[in-house]
């Protein structure tokens, strides 16, 4: 049987070793506290894509090109990390029809409308803490996990970027593919 490179978690300490996956066949002693056995994950592969939003209300679908980083990265097995540095974007995933690219706006306005003063305006006076809010609901980032080179999206579930500022933007989003 063929060694594999492991990482056994000992206590607070991680020590990277040589073991073998049968039991039985390692030859460590570690008294009352066995190890924990991670599997080490091959490889980590970055990708960017680059978009030129419209402003507040741009809604951006992304699979087609996260779905392409993933096949390009050669991994079979995984997750991608998509995540856009900003605090004025956001990545989700929506059913992207023309019914939802109207209602996600108009819901947006209504929980947090454009139109009013916010501290943060007072403090930058840049009419953008609309922006800052809806943004932070919605976060960064989403992982998905992919099997056979494919993300497990539902069948109506697409990644989506979120413009929230009030000025369209030229957004970098970065994906981290970690798999094996």
């Amino acid at each position: 049987m063929e060694p594999s490179l492991c990482i056994l978690k000992i206590g607070n300490e991680d020590r990277f070793v040589n073991g073998y996956d049968s039991p039985g066949e390692n030859e460590f002693s570690f008294d009352n506290n066995p190890p924990t056995r991670f599997p080490m994950v091959n490889m980590v592969q970055t990708h960017e894509i680059k978009l030129t939003t419209r402003g507040p209300g741009d809604i951006i679908d992304i699979t087609g090109e996260v779905q392409q980083a993933v096949a390009s990265s050669g991994l079979t097995s995984g997750g991608v990390t998509v995540f856009v540095p900003g605090s004025t974007g956001g990545i989700t995933t929506v059913e992207y029809e023309p019914g939802l690219l109207k209602d996600l706006p108009e819901f947006w306005e209504k929980l947090i409308p454009s139109d009013r003063s916010y501290h943060h305006d007072e403090t930058w006076h840049d009419g953008n803490g609309f922006s800052h809010l809806r943004a932070a609901l919605v976060g960064p980032d989403i992982t998905v996990p992919f099997v056979d080179g494919q993300l497990t999206l539902g069948t109506w579930q697409q990644i989506v970027f979120l413009e929230f500022d009030n000025r369209g933007r030229n957004r970098r989003i970065v994906m981290q593919i970690i798999g094996e």
